[in-house]
């Protein structure tokens, strides 16, 4: 199964339940390398953006979902502008992520 990595509302329990139909368990984890900001000057949304300071990291939740549910996750994250990537946790396992592509 695929592991999904979450630092926002994938870890509220109303949200996984509305667009998987069920409620996710999963582990708490690390993403190293990163710092929270946000998705836009004007959003809400919270968004994992490459940090060069090698202390910084992200904290979340690894879910295990199907693939069905990946893709009910990429239509849910789709309104924010996120891009699904594969990133390197603290824990050693490689996981999807949501976050807003930066321009360089």
């Amino acid at each position: 199964m695929p592991l999904l990595f979450s630092y926002g509302t994938l870890q509220d329990r109303d949200v996984p339940v509305a667009n998987f139909g069920r409620e996710l368990t999963g582990r708490a984890d690390v993403l190293p390398g990163y710092r929270l900001g946000v998705a836009g000057s004007e959003s809400q949304y919270a968004n994992a953006e490459a940090s060069s300071d090698p202390d910084d990291a992200v904290s979340g939740m690894v879910f295990e979902v199907s693939e069905e549910e990946l893709r009910a996750a990429d239509k849910y994250e789709e309104d924010a502008g996120y891009q699904r990537i594969v990133v390197l946790l603290r824990s050693g396992v490689r996981a999807w992520v949501y976050m807003v592509a930066r321009p360089a």
